[in-house]
This record gives C-alpha cells, structure tokens and sequence, in this order.
C-alpha cells in the first residue's frame, strides 16, 4: 500500500516545473507539447527508480531550488550539475539517493548543464490539463497545482511515496551513458522542410562551421548565432512544426523549435533535430559551441532505440 509523501518549497529559484512525457493529440487546438527539454536525463531519473518512463519529474532551470523533505523517501537526480546539496553537502547527479523529515536539499548555480530533474517513485503529483500534468506557463495548462504555475515558496510538493524495496538494483547511471555538458555540442540534424531552398554556400556553413548560444532562449526556442544563412524561399504558407525544427528566419541566424514552441510557422525550415540532438541542446548556456551534423532518419531511428533499452525495466 502506498502511502502520501510532500517536500516543501523553502525557496523556489527562477524556474522549476513538474513534467511528464508532454501533452499529444492536441496540436489541432493550437496547443503545443510541453514535456522535459532534456528527455533523456528525465527518462534516467524515472529509470532509476523503477518509474513509468512518462512519470511526472521536476524540471529545475538554472538552480536556486531549496526543498525541506516532510517525509522520509528516495529521490533520484540526473541532468546538469546545479551544485546540489543535501544538509550541505555536495550531491552529484546521476544517481539515487534518500532524504529524511528535515533534510535541505539545494540547488545552487550550473556548474555544467542548464537542466536538473528530480524524480520520486511513482511521480510527482501534479493537475492533469488535457491528459498531462505537463507545465506550460504560457498556455497556462498542467503544474504541481495548475494554471501552468511555476514552483512558488511555501508550495508542497507532493507524491505517493512507495514502500521500500521496488527499486532497481542500479543506484547510479553508468558514466558511459551519461552526457558530457562541457564538451562542444555536436547536433544531428535531418535535413528537410526547405533546405534545397539555401544556397550551396549557406549549406556548406551550416554544417561546417561552429555556431553558438544566443542569449535568446527559452523552452519555446533556442537560438544560435554564426554565418548569415540564405534562403532563396521568399514566401510561404505557414505549416505545422515538429520538436526540433529549425527555422531560419530573415537575418539568416536558426532559431530551434523546442518543448514549448508554437504549433505552425511561416519561416523557411533547414530541417529537424534528432531527439538526442534535441536533448543536449537544452543544456546548452549561452555562449556554448555548437555543431550540427547532417544525418538521416534510419539512423536517427537506431539512435533513439539503442538509447531506450539502456534504461532498466522491470
């Protein structure tokens, strides 16, 4: 029998979220997705604990969380090094680990990576919009307590803490399978949507010169800054948009589509990001190295099966 659990919010930090898988099947009503930027760090921290893959996480931005546990339970954390701390000292990411009534845990500035997410067993409980509890703020949809709201001080965190023993027998995630944040990004991208619109020279540049982060982004799109890229597509209608698009609007610098982008748009398109492409971009600051590599959908496809049977199932 499970039994109620809580954390309590002592000082929520700029940006931290509850997300599930995302939010499908209703792109036709104009609503986007939402979900975990970094899906492979949010499946690690489900995987951990023996969760569904698509079990609520919290997505936690830049740091400045601190949580004060109400209930003894076991946590998993994965994703970037936002200098985590329990009780004051250091806890590193990629594993497992426990708290008890009273204990601090902290999250202070990125060290490497932008993202952390903070698994529980069984999920975090969240208010279900439209079939997920996946926060968008600006469509004001999902969240801890809904209306797409942030974490706030004073806010409960709460879950339905299992009883002990249903864990996996790994504790931590193996350092192979574990994303390098301070290497240069290296971004498979499948060319398509108008990328025989760019002229030769434009193409060459996309995928053999170094890019980097623009200061411009969020969960809607991250920009990049590098050569002026042109397209020959003067006009178009606007058409739908899947994660990972990249549009290249009129000063020739691509804009990448992520969890929260509009649902249709009207910018001639270079082609998609891979889902792991996609993922390593969202840890990505401002400034950081960026390439993109040209690849095609079978490999993309085996890419994204190997990385799924990594994860322990039970």
């Amino acid at each position: 029998m499970s039994r109620a659990g809580a954390l309590r919010v002592e000082q929520a930090g700029p940006l931290a979220l509850l997300q599930d898988a995302g939010r499908f099947g209703v792109r036709h009503l104009g609503m986007t997705q939402g979900g975990p930027m970094d899906w492979y760090a949010a499946g690690w921290a489900n995987a951990l604990l023996g969760n569904a893959q698509a079990a609520p996480v919290l997505e936690i931005t830049i740091g400045g969380l601190s949580l004060v546990a109400e209930t003894s339970t076991t946590l998993s954390l994965t994703g970037a090094d936002l200098g985590a701390t329990v009780n004051g000292q250091p806890l590193t990411p990629w594993q497992r680990f426990e708290l008890h009534p009273g204990d601090r845990l902290a999250f202070d500035l990125p060290r490497a990576g932008l993202r952390a997410y903070l698994g529980i067993p069984g999920g975090w409980q969240g208010e279900t919009s439209l079939g997920s509890v996946a926060c968008v703020t600006r469509e004001g949809l999902g969240g801890h307590k809904g209306g797409g709201r942030p974490l706030e001080s004073g806010d409960r965190l709460a879950f339905p803490q299992q009883e002990p023993g249903r864990f996996p027998a790994e504790t931590h995630v193996p350092k192979a399978q574990r994303m390098d944040y301070q290497q240069p990004a290296r971004l498979g991208l499948i060319p398509g949507g108008q990328a025989a619109r760019f002229d030769g020279y434009s193409l060459y540049q996309a995928f053999n010169h170094q890019w980097t982060i623009d200061t411009r982004t969020d969960r809607m799109g991250i920009r990049l800054t590098g050569p002026e890229l042109v397209c020959r597509h003067t006009a178009m209608i606007s058409e739908g948009i899947p994660a990972g698009a990249v549009q290249v609007p009129a000063d020739g610098q691509p804009i990448c589509l992520m969890n929260d982008r509009q649902t249709i748009g009207g910018y001639p398109r270079l082609g998609t990001l891979t889902p792991l492409a996609r993922a390593r971009l969202a840890q990505c600051p401002a400034g950081h190295p960026v390439h993109l590599r040209a690849c095609g959908t079978g490999s993309a496809q085996r890419e994204w099966r190997h990385l799924f049977f990594l994860w322990p199932h039970q």
